[in-house]
């Protein structure tokens, strides 16, 4: 388990973002698999996400999770649809004390985000395409349009590394096409491969929204006893692969 320093220090609000570690799933799913997209056990997977919620302080069915997509769709759970299930979005605002907003993930990008001014939660899945697409920018403007006056910190968690993320020509191309300034995320590797840096790259938008950022600097890909990775699971000739979930909650006791 690993958390923000930075977020550690508000009273007011429950993280973590899990490792594989501590949880009930068996084989290439071992522990904490937190997919419900994956083809683990429905038992198993139940019995994880009931070790998040303990571990999170929070009652059962109140984390809420998305079925993600890679979109730039964000939701804001309210009163009206603070009872449903799952949500089909790559992120997740809300502002309801009790309620765990959860983020899988198994390479790509889990942000989590705190407003301390005004009690605002927020949970992100940002792979490349989303964050290519606006998924952060989406969900900082949801914030601002609840309460434009804000103080927003940003925690970015485990993701794959640099140099475990070999990309081709054709990737690159999109970056570039839209702008040239994305030339500075990509390492050269050899003729027809670059090596991309995802973490600098969400980062720097990040920085662009006058967030404040905290990172967890982990690898998921290099650090397979820690971390699930879907490009490891690759490599390696895996039918699936596990997810870690990150997860962020405003305590009942808070104060507005």
């Amino acid at each position: 388990m690993f958390y923000s320093k930075k977020l550690k220090k508000y009273k007011n609000i429950n993280h973590c973002f899990f490792s594989r570690k501590g949880g009930f799933s068996k084989g290439i799913y071992k522990s904490l698999n937190c997919g419900r997209g994956s083809k683990d056990r429905r038992i198993n997977i139940k019995k994880n996400l009931a070790f998040v919620e303990k571990k999170i302080k929070i009652e059962s069915r109140k984390l809420k999770l998305m079925y993600q997509t890679h979109s730039n769709k964000v939701i804001v759970i309210n009163n009206k649809n603070k009872n449903i299930i799952k949500f089909n979005s790559d992120a997740l605002v809300t502002k309801i004390k009790g309620i765990a907003l959860g983020v899988v993930t198994a390479d790509c990008v889990p942000i989590i985000l705190f407003d301390s001014q005004n009690q605002i939660i927020a949970s992100i899945h940002a792979g490349w395409k989303g964050a290519f697409a606006g998924i952060i920018e989406n969900t900082v403007k949801k914030f601002r349009k609840l309460n434009s006056k804000n103080k927003i910190c940003a925690a970015v968690g485990p993701c794959i590394g640099t140099a475990s993320y070999e990309v081709d020509l054709p990737f690159y191309k999109q970056f570039i096409l839209k702008s040239k300034k994305n030339n500075t995320y990509f390492i050269k590797k050899n003729g027809n491969k670059k090596l991309f840096n995802l973490r600098k790259y969400v980062n720097d938008k990040l920085v662009k929204l006058n967030v404040e950022i905290d990172n967890i600097n982990k690898d998921t890909f290099k650090e397979k006893s820690i971390f699930f990775s879907y490009r490891r699971s690759q490599k390696l000739g895996h039918k699936d692969y596990g997810r870690c979930i990150s997860v962020i909650t405003l305590t009942k006791f808070s104060q507005n």
